[in-house]
C-alpha cells in the first residue's frame, strides 16, 4: 500500500474512531506538552485524571516553572517514573526563561527531557509541524502492516521505522496523522488480541496475511531483571516521623522515605521492632524491590544519620513519596 492510500485509510478511521481526549484541539503547547509527558508510561485512563488535576494546580508554563521541586513531585505522586517530572519542571523553568514554547523540533528537543518522541508529538499537534512522532504504538502497527521484523530497539530498527513514518506521514495533515496512529495503535492494533476483523487494513497488512500478528514487533532479549532487597522501618515518637529526601543517582530522586536498611543488620532504636509485612514486592522496569516494612515507637527519639529530619505526622501528606512507601503507609 502506498503512502497516500496509507494515510488515507487511516484519517478515515481516526475520523470515525479517534479518542476524545481533554488535551486534543485545544492548540495549547503547554497542555500538549503536558499530556505527552504524563503519558510515557502511563495509561490513558489514569493519565486523563493526572493531566486534569496539572492543569488546575499548574494552568500556565509559568505556573509550573514557578512551583516548588516538591509540589510538582507531590502531584505527580502515583505516577511513577519520577524523573518526568523533575524533567518536566526544569524544562518549564527554560521555557519560561527563553519567552516562551519553541516553535521548531530542535527547539523542542532542546528541551530537559524530551526525545525525538515528544518533540514531533507536541510540534505536530501544536503548530503542525510535519514530523511523525514514532512510540510503541507506531512501531506495533507499521511492522505488522508491512511485515518488518527488524527488532525495534536496535539503532536500524529505530532509524527504519522512522523513515517509513515520515514517509507516510501527509504534510498538511501532521497532527491527525500523528494522533490517529496513536490512537490505532492503542485501540484496534492493540498487543493482544487487535482487531483483526474489522480492521480496515485487513486486505493490506502483511501480519494478517503471513499469521504474524502475535509474533510482530520483534525486540531483541530484554535486559536481565536483578533483584534489590529493601527494609523500611516507620519511625513513630510522639506524634513526630523521620524521613529523608533520597539522593541523586539512584531510583526515585528526590522522593522521601523512611528510615532504610540495605545490606546490613536491624539498628537498635531503643525499643523492639513491629514487622508490618515481609517480601513485599515492587516491579520497576530492569528491577525488582523486595521489601519488609517495620513499625518502631520509641519513646525518645534514636539517633539517626544528618539526612534524616523528623516531621509532625500530621504533615506526611505534604511529601512525595514512592509508590512502594505508600504501601507501608497503608498499612499503617
Amino acid at each position: 500500500m502506498g503512502s497516500r492510500s496509507f494515510a488515507a485509510v487511516l484519517l478515515r478511521w481516526f475520523a470515525q474512531y479517534g479518542r476524545e481526549l481533554p488535551w486534543r484541539g485545544i492548540g495549547d503547547p503547554y497542555g500538549i506538552w503536558v499530556s505527552e509527558v504524563i503519558l510515557q508510561q502511563t495509561r490513558i485512563d489514569q493519565g486523563r485524571d493526572y493531566w486534569l488535576r496539572f492543569m488546575e494546580r499548574f494552568p500556565t508554563v509559568e505556573a509550573l516553572a514557578g512551583a516548588s521541586e516538591d509540589e510538582v513531585l507531590r502531584l505527580w505522586q502515583g505516577l511513577g517514573y519520577y524523573s518526568r517530572a523533575r524533567n518536566m519542571h526544569a524544562a518549564a523553568r527554560q521555557i519560561v526563561e527563553q519567552g516562551g514554547f519553541p516553535r521548531t523540533i530542535e527547539g523542542l528537543r532542546a528541551l530537559k527531557g524530551v526525545g525525538d518522541y515528544t518533540a514531533a508529538a507536541v510540534g505536530s499537534m501544536a503548530f503542525n509541524i510535519p514530523a511523525a512522532a514514532v512510540d510503541g504504538n507506531v512501531y506495533r502497527v507499521l511492522a505488522r502492516h508491512y511485515g518488518i521484523d527488524v527488532p525495534i530497539n536496535t539503532t536500524r530498527g529505530k532509524h527504519l521505522f522512522e523513515a517509513l513514518a515520515r514517509d507516510l506521514l501527509p504534510e498538511s495533515q501532521a497532527s491527525a496523522f500523528n494522533q490517529a496512529m496513536m490512537d490505532f495503535g492503542a485501540t484496534w492494533c492493540t498487543p493482544r488480541s487487535p482487531r483483526c476483523g474489522d480492521c480496515p487494513f485487513a486486505e493490506t497488512c502483511d501480519a494478517l496475511r503471513t499469521g504474524r500478528v502475535e509474533l510482530l514487533p520483534v525486540k531483541d532479549k530484554k535486559l536481565k531483571v536483578r533483584e534489590r532487597r529493601m527494609t523500611y522501618i516507620y519511625l513513630r515518637c510522639q506524634g513526630m516521623t523521620a524521613l529523608r529526601r533520597r539522593p541523586a543517582g539512584d531510583i526515585w530522586q528526590g522522593l522521601w522515605e523512611p528510615l532504610l536498611v540495605e545490606d546490613g543488620p536491624l539498628p537498635e532504636l531503643g525499643c523492639p521492632l513491629t514487622l508490618l509485612a515481609s517480601g513485599v514486592k515492587h516491579v520497576l522496569t530492569h528491577r525488582v524491590l523486595m521489601a519488609d516494612f517495620y513499625l518502631a515507637e520509641p519513646d525518645e527519639r534514636p539517633g539517626l544519620p544528618p539526612e534524616y529530619v523528623w516531621i509532625d505526622e500530621k504533615a506526611l501528606d505534604s511529601y512525595a513519596v514512592p509508590r512502594l512507601v505508600e504501601k507501608l503507609l497503608e498499612l499503617l
